[in-house]
Protein backbone atom coordinates (compact mmCIF):
# COMPACT_ATOMS: atom_id res chain seq x y z
CA UNK A 1 0.00 0.00 0.00
CA UNK A 2 2.80 2.37 0.94
CA UNK A 3 4.57 1.64 -2.38
CA UNK A 4 1.38 2.41 -4.28
CA UNK A 5 0.99 5.71 -2.41
CA UNK A 6 4.62 6.66 -3.15
CA UNK A 7 4.17 5.69 -6.80
CA UNK A 8 1.03 7.88 -7.09
CA UNK A 9 2.76 10.74 -5.30
CA UNK A 10 5.71 10.57 -7.71
CA UNK A 11 3.34 10.41 -10.70
CA UNK A 12 1.35 13.38 -9.41
CA UNK A 13 4.53 15.37 -8.82
CA UNK A 14 5.77 14.54 -12.31
CA UNK A 15 2.47 15.61 -13.88
CA UNK A 16 2.44 18.79 -11.83
CA UNK A 17 6.02 19.57 -12.87
CA UNK A 18 5.13 18.83 -16.50
CA UNK A 19 2.14 21.15 -16.24
CA UNK A 20 4.25 23.93 -14.76
CA UNK A 21 6.92 23.35 -17.39
CA UNK A 22 4.31 23.42 -20.18
CA UNK A 23 2.77 26.63 -18.83
CA UNK A 24 6.22 28.15 -18.42
CA UNK A 25 7.22 27.11 -21.95
CA UNK A 26 3.96 28.53 -23.31
CA UNK A 27 4.49 31.78 -21.39
CA UNK A 28 8.07 31.99 -22.67
CA UNK A 29 6.91 31.39 -26.25
CA UNK A 30 4.30 34.14 -25.88
CA UNK A 31 6.91 36.58 -24.54
CA UNK A 32 9.31 35.70 -27.35
CA UNK A 33 6.56 36.31 -29.88
CA UNK A 34 5.83 39.76 -28.42
CA UNK A 35 9.56 40.53 -28.15
CA UNK A 36 10.00 39.64 -31.82
CA UNK A 37 8.04 42.79 -32.66
CA UNK A 38 10.61 44.79 -30.65
CA UNK A 39 13.57 43.22 -32.45
CA UNK A 40 12.50 44.83 -35.74
CA UNK A 41 13.83 48.15 -34.40
CA UNK A 42 15.77 47.31 -31.23
CA UNK A 43 17.76 44.50 -32.85
CA UNK A 44 18.21 40.78 -32.44
CA UNK A 45 18.81 39.86 -28.80
CA UNK A 46 17.90 43.44 -27.85
CA UNK A 47 21.06 44.96 -29.35
CA UNK A 48 20.22 47.80 -31.69
CA UNK A 49 21.91 48.18 -35.06
CA UNK A 50 19.77 51.20 -35.96
CA UNK A 51 20.74 54.82 -35.45
CA UNK A 52 18.91 56.59 -32.60
CA UNK A 53 17.21 53.36 -31.50
CA UNK A 54 18.42 52.18 -28.08
CA UNK A 55 19.57 48.70 -27.18
CA UNK A 56 17.26 47.05 -24.63
CA UNK A 57 19.41 44.07 -23.65
CA UNK A 58 20.55 44.26 -20.05
CA UNK A 59 18.48 47.31 -19.19
CA UNK A 60 17.07 47.09 -15.65
CA UNK A 61 13.66 45.43 -15.50
CA UNK A 62 11.91 48.30 -13.69
CA UNK A 63 13.38 50.87 -16.07
CA UNK A 64 12.02 48.99 -19.10
CA UNK A 65 8.62 48.56 -17.49
CA UNK A 66 8.32 52.25 -16.67
CA UNK A 67 9.29 53.29 -20.20
CA UNK A 68 6.59 51.04 -21.66
CA UNK A 69 4.06 52.50 -19.24
CA UNK A 70 5.09 56.07 -20.16
CA UNK A 71 4.79 55.28 -23.87
CA UNK A 72 1.45 53.56 -23.37
CA UNK A 73 0.09 56.51 -21.37
CA UNK A 74 1.34 58.95 -24.01
CA UNK A 75 3.44 60.90 -21.52
CA UNK A 76 6.56 59.81 -23.41
CA UNK A 77 6.12 60.49 -27.12
CA UNK A 78 7.45 58.49 -30.04
CA UNK A 79 5.63 57.85 -33.32
CA UNK A 80 6.88 54.26 -33.61
CA UNK A 81 6.46 53.28 -29.97
CA UNK A 82 3.04 54.80 -29.27
CA UNK A 83 0.88 52.42 -31.33
CA UNK A 84 2.85 49.38 -30.14
CA UNK A 85 2.72 50.36 -26.46
CA UNK A 86 -1.02 51.07 -26.62
CA UNK A 87 -1.62 47.40 -27.47
CA UNK A 88 0.31 45.83 -24.60
CA UNK A 89 -1.20 44.68 -21.32
CA UNK A 90 0.21 45.07 -17.82
CA UNK A 91 1.31 41.43 -17.99
CA UNK A 92 3.12 42.16 -21.27
CA UNK A 93 4.89 45.09 -19.59
CA UNK A 94 6.12 42.85 -16.77
CA UNK A 95 7.09 40.01 -19.11
CA UNK A 96 8.94 42.18 -21.63
CA UNK A 97 10.78 44.03 -18.86
CA UNK A 98 12.04 40.76 -17.38
CA UNK A 99 12.79 39.30 -20.83
CA UNK A 100 15.09 42.09 -22.02
CA UNK A 101 16.64 42.63 -18.58
CA UNK A 102 17.82 38.99 -18.62
CA UNK A 103 19.63 39.41 -21.95
CA UNK A 104 23.37 39.99 -22.23
CA UNK A 105 24.01 43.72 -22.67
CA UNK A 106 25.90 45.00 -25.72
CA UNK A 107 29.67 44.78 -25.57
CA UNK A 108 31.34 48.07 -26.50
CA UNK A 109 33.62 48.09 -29.52
CA UNK A 110 37.20 49.30 -29.26
CA UNK A 111 37.29 53.00 -28.37
CA UNK A 112 38.53 54.92 -31.41
CA UNK A 113 38.90 58.22 -29.53
CA UNK A 114 40.32 57.68 -26.03
CA UNK A 115 40.96 61.42 -25.63
CA UNK A 116 37.24 62.12 -26.06
CA UNK A 117 36.49 59.33 -23.57
CA UNK A 118 38.86 60.97 -21.08
CA UNK A 119 36.93 64.23 -21.40
CA UNK A 120 33.67 62.30 -21.09
CA UNK A 121 34.90 60.60 -17.91
CA UNK A 122 35.59 64.04 -16.42
CA UNK A 123 32.07 65.18 -17.36
CA UNK A 124 30.50 62.00 -15.92
CA UNK A 125 32.45 62.48 -12.70
CA UNK A 126 31.64 66.19 -12.46
CA UNK A 127 27.93 65.59 -13.12
CA UNK A 128 27.91 62.64 -10.70
CA UNK A 129 26.33 60.27 -13.24
CA UNK A 130 27.41 57.23 -11.20
CA UNK A 131 25.42 58.36 -8.17
CA UNK A 132 22.24 57.20 -9.94
CA UNK A 133 23.47 54.98 -12.77
CA UNK A 134 26.00 53.07 -10.56
CA UNK A 135 29.79 52.95 -10.82
CA UNK A 136 29.58 50.49 -13.71
CA UNK A 137 26.88 52.57 -15.44
CA UNK A 138 24.78 49.40 -15.60
CA UNK A 139 21.79 51.16 -14.06
CA UNK A 140 19.61 49.79 -11.30
CA UNK A 141 15.89 49.41 -10.64
CA UNK A 142 14.19 52.27 -12.54
CA UNK A 143 17.48 53.90 -13.61
CA UNK A 144 18.78 53.21 -17.13
CA UNK A 145 21.87 51.28 -18.12
CA UNK A 146 24.21 53.66 -19.99
CA UNK A 147 27.31 51.47 -20.52
CA UNK A 148 27.47 50.19 -24.08
CA UNK A 149 24.38 52.10 -25.24
CA UNK A 150 24.44 53.52 -28.76
CA UNK A 151 26.46 56.74 -28.74
CA UNK A 152 24.17 58.83 -30.93
CA UNK A 153 21.16 57.69 -28.90
CA UNK A 154 22.81 58.91 -25.68
CA UNK A 155 23.47 62.28 -27.38
CA UNK A 156 19.81 62.45 -28.46
CA UNK A 157 18.52 61.49 -25.00
CA UNK A 158 20.63 64.17 -23.29
CA UNK A 159 19.49 66.81 -25.79
CA UNK A 160 15.87 65.71 -25.22
CA UNK A 161 16.29 66.08 -21.45
CA UNK A 162 17.98 69.44 -21.93
CA UNK A 163 15.12 70.69 -24.12
CA UNK A 164 12.45 69.38 -21.72
CA UNK A 165 11.17 66.90 -24.33
CA UNK A 166 11.74 63.75 -22.27
CA UNK A 167 9.45 62.69 -19.46
CA UNK A 168 9.39 59.85 -16.96
CA UNK A 169 11.13 58.73 -13.82
CA UNK A 170 14.07 60.85 -12.71
CA UNK A 171 13.19 63.55 -15.21
CA UNK A 172 13.83 66.43 -12.82
CA UNK A 173 17.31 65.18 -11.97
CA UNK A 174 18.17 64.43 -15.61
CA UNK A 175 16.79 67.72 -16.90
CA UNK A 176 18.82 69.60 -14.30
CA UNK A 177 22.01 67.73 -15.22
CA UNK A 178 21.52 67.99 -19.00
CA UNK A 179 20.43 71.63 -18.95
CA UNK A 180 23.82 72.65 -17.57
CA UNK A 181 25.80 70.63 -20.13
CA UNK A 182 27.32 72.15 -23.24
CA UNK A 183 27.02 70.37 -26.59
CA UNK A 184 30.72 69.46 -26.29
CA UNK A 185 30.15 67.91 -22.87
CA UNK A 186 27.16 65.93 -24.14
CA UNK A 187 29.21 64.61 -27.06
CA UNK A 188 32.10 63.64 -24.77
CA UNK A 189 30.05 61.91 -22.07
CA UNK A 190 27.96 60.02 -24.64
CA UNK A 191 31.17 58.74 -26.25
CA UNK A 192 32.64 57.75 -22.87
CA UNK A 193 29.51 55.84 -21.83
CA UNK A 194 29.05 54.11 -25.19
CA UNK A 195 32.57 52.67 -24.95
CA UNK A 196 32.63 52.15 -21.18
CA UNK A 197 33.91 48.69 -20.18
Amino acid sequence: MRRLFISHAISAAALLALGVFSASAADNAAVQEKAAVCSGCHGENGISQTENIPSLAGQPDQFLQWQLVFFRAGSRKNEQMQPIAEEITNEDVRSLGAYFAAMTPPKPAEDGDPDLSKKGAQVASGRRCASCHTDSFAGTKAVARLAGQREEYLVKALHDYKAGQRVGGGVAAMADVAYRMSDEEITAVAHYLAYFK
